[in-house]
């Protein structure tokens, strides 16, 4: 028998579920404010608003916050497909800073994916479009599919 290839409209409702099942429990990335504004197959997009307690002592978004955003954009998007996958390696360089009342999005997206591996790229920019940093993570694949983002029918 030939398997028979996911719809368009199969991957983004299993990215859908795999990013409510993922964020749902993730007491650090709603206790930083942090939104998915967008989710699909191998990319998420997240927000957050630098508040008044995610400043340093130079009056600027901590480097620390802001990894901490892309790394949940990244989580996201390798876990898009309902495979738990965690981080395996990540690193940042910060470009801009980031200010208390800035809005932060964190775009992630698949580079490169072989066996249980893979590449993200994420770009952090500002509101007015600014990039503020730059994110490389590499994923690895830990598990099979997640009960929880199986199609419950």
């Amino acid at each position: 028998m030939v398997p028979v290839k996911p719809s368009r409209r199969d991957l983004q409702a299993l990215a859908e579920r795999s990013a409510k099942a993922l964020y749902d429990p993730d007491r650090a990335s709603q206790a930083l404010g942090m939104r998915i504004t967008s989710i699909a197959p191998q990319r998420c997009t997240v927000s957050m608003t630098v508040r008044a307690d995610m400043t340093n002592g130079h009056a600027i978004c901590h480097g620390g916050i802001i990894f901490t955003l892309a790394d949940s954009a990244f989580a996201f998007a390798c876990n898009s497909e309902g495979e738990a996958t965690v981080a395996a390696t990540g690193s940042i360089d910060f470009l801009a800073a980031a200010r208390e009342g800035d809005t932060l999005v964190a775009a992630a997206h698949e580079r490169w994916r072989g066996g249980r591996s893979g590449i993200y790229e994420v770009t952090i920019t500002n509101q007015v479009g600014a990039t503020i940093a730059l994110f490389r993570g590499r994923s690895h694949r830990v598990g099979n599919r997640s009960s929880t983002t199986q199609d419950p029918s």
